[in-house]
């Protein structure tokens, strides 16, 4: 790796750039629900009034995802803040790796088709959709294909109904022609059928520990064939629907497809199971149930002995699952990488929840420094204690660290991660979201105040939004969705919404144009664009294919 060139144009600052990131503070789309807003963050709010703003993207195409119907998430904000280019993720990569015919070369394709083909059923679990938000019914049926052209004779499958990404009372429309598919499919000795399912939110696709019986309930139906019996799943939903006047997808109850009163599909020792889903924060649970030899968040009664595989790698820092049919994208050069062949000193800090975003996935998907020298990378860590208990998390603790390394001169760079808007964000609870938010400010005004002493420069934003979107919203409408009781609904999940980017730069020099509030900034940029950005900040010339900084030249 060369090293990067120097900007003569840039004059330099006494301090370090310092990149703040706010993990999940969104731009708010709508009041309701817009916990940012409603927080006193009168830090955050002085520096936008007084200091270079603009907003970045942070979501779908601009990180990688295939359409901008889809969530960003920590994983590719960091792989595009440190990468400084878009590399395609989630399914987009999925989609290629099928077309070009990679995922079926694989190691882990290889292993699971072996494994039935000699004499074990391959079984496929995961969300019965073309939402594409965390699967797609056409990678299902193109892997269904692929097999039964590799000499697989048996399939069976467990659909997860949406009705959240897509329709709600939408299941027959994917149900229907499934059905004729693989019917047409399953001639030659080739067997594939549906063998059980429910929705997406009363059995399987848990997250976050949120309820654990959920996943206990998909487990019983999936592999033990425990559940209400019907002749096939069309029967079962409109069984349900009859039983249960307005219920939609996501929450129809389990069921198991059974002949003769015996299930079709029980998953056994020497079968093979592919859980489809290539978003991660919904397979962790029950990829857990399937891999991990200690557990104890449910009996799970007979494990079978099964070679199991992730549609992706759904945990970076753990390698969870341990097999996967699409390996995340190929990295290369990232900012990270060039700093150290440049000479940069850099501290890379965070607490437990988000240390592995700031490091792993910041550099590309890559485990250790690229300088024992050069790098310093210090996690602080978590309280293990739901995060409403502690919004304000460890704030506090990463800005101590960070204050005192800003006036040491150790550093010519430095980055934090804030977990506090994500990881309390996703609870769901209101009150301990505008604390985090309070509690995080507070640090913001700290930070500030030390680079103004030590002539240094901090750049702030955010990887993708999640407590500016707190309630959920009516898609087409946008209107704000009430329980009976007329009480919000809360939204747990990422926003669409783009980030906020802040400049702060007490010793500004000239080198750039600036000006308060929005204009002085580029806009209609992502957030890949950071990396640009805190390289020209440092006073070194960006390489050439990485996304242009938000930077305007004077």
């Amino acid at each position: 790796m060369e090293a990067l060139q120097k900007n003569p144009a840039w004059k330099g600052r006494k301090g370090p750039i310092v990149l703040v990131i706010m993990d999940g503070v969104g731009i708010a789309k709508y009041k309701e629900g817009d916990a940012v807003s409603d927080s006193k963050m009168y830090n955050l709010t002085g520096l936008k009034a007084k200091n270079p703003v603009t907003s970045l993207k942070a979501h779908g195409t601009a990180v990688g995802m295939a359409s901008d119907d889809d969530m960003g998430n920590s994983e590719v904000g960091h792989n595009a803040m440190g990468c400084g280019r878009v590399f395609k993720q989630g399914a987009a990569l999925v989609a290629t790796a099928i077309a070009n015919g990679t995922m079926f070369k694989g190691k882990a394709w290889r292993e699971i088709v072996d494994n039935a083909k000699a004499g074990g059923t391959l079984h496929f679990i995961g969300l019965f959709s073309d939402g594409n938000v965390h699967s797609h019914i056409d990678h299902l049926k193109a892997m269904i294909v692929q097999a039964k052209a590799e000499g697989v004779k048996k399939v069976r499958i467990h659909t997860l109904f949406d009705g959240r990404d897509v329709p709600e009372t939408s299941a027959l429309l994917y149900i229907n022609p499934f059905e004729a598919f693989i019917k047409e499919l399953s001639t030659g000795g080739f067997d594939a059928q549906i063998a059980s399912g429910g929705g997406r939110m009363w059995i399987t696709m848990d997250r976050y520990g949120a309820d654990w019986e959920m996943v206990h309930r998909g487990w019983d139906v999936h592999v033990h064939g425990k559940g209400r019996q019907f002749a096939n799943a069309r029967e079962a939903v409109l069984t349900y629907r009859k039983e249960m006047p307005g219920v939609i997808d996501q929450d129809l109850k389990e069921f198991v497809v059974c002949r003769d009163g015996k299930a079709i599909g029980t998953i056994e020792d020497g079968d093979s199971v592919v859980y489809f889903n290539f978003r991660g924060d919904r397979a962790l649970e029950i990829t857990a149930a399937f891999e991990q030899d200690i557990f104890d968040k449910f009996d799970r009664g007979r494990r079978p002995r099964v070679s199991y595989a992730g549609m992706m790698e759904y945990d970076g820092d753990l390698h969870v699952p341990r097999r996967y049919l699409v390996s995340p994208p190929a990295i290369d050069r990232t900012m990270g990488e060039y700093l150290a062949a440049s000479g940069v000193r850099t501290l890379a800090i965070s607490e437990t929840q988000k240390f592995g975003h700031v490091t792993y996935f910041f550099n590309g998907n890559r485990t250790g420094k690229f300088s024992e020298t050069l790098e310093n990378y210090v996690e602080i860590k978590s309280d293990v204690v739901p995060f409403e208990q502690r919004p304000w998390m460890k704030c506090a603790e990463i800005t101590d660290y960070v204050l005192e390394a800003i006036g040491s001169g150790k550093y010519d760079y430095i980055r934090l991660n804030f977990p506090n808007g994500d990881m309390v964000g996703h609870t769901g609870v209101y009150e301990a979201v505008v604390c985090s938010l309070e509690a995080m400010d507070l640090q913001i005004g700290r930070l500030a105040r030390e680079v103004e002493a030590a002539g240094a420069v901090m750049l702030i934003t955010a990887d993708h939004g999640n407590c500016d979107d707190m309630f959920e919203h009516d898609k087409k409408t946008g209107a704000e969705q009430l329980k009976p009781d007329g009480t919000p609904i809360p939204k747990t999940s990422h926003s669409l919404n783009p980030v906020p980017c802040v400049l702060y730069d007490p010793e500004y020099k000239g080198e750039y144009k600036s000006a308060a509030g929005e204009g002085a900034l580029k806009t209609g940029l992502g957030i890949s664009s950071i990396a640009a950005t805190c390289i020209e900040l440092l006073g070194l010339v960006p390489p050439a294919d990485y996304d242009s900084s938000i930077l305007e030249k004077n």
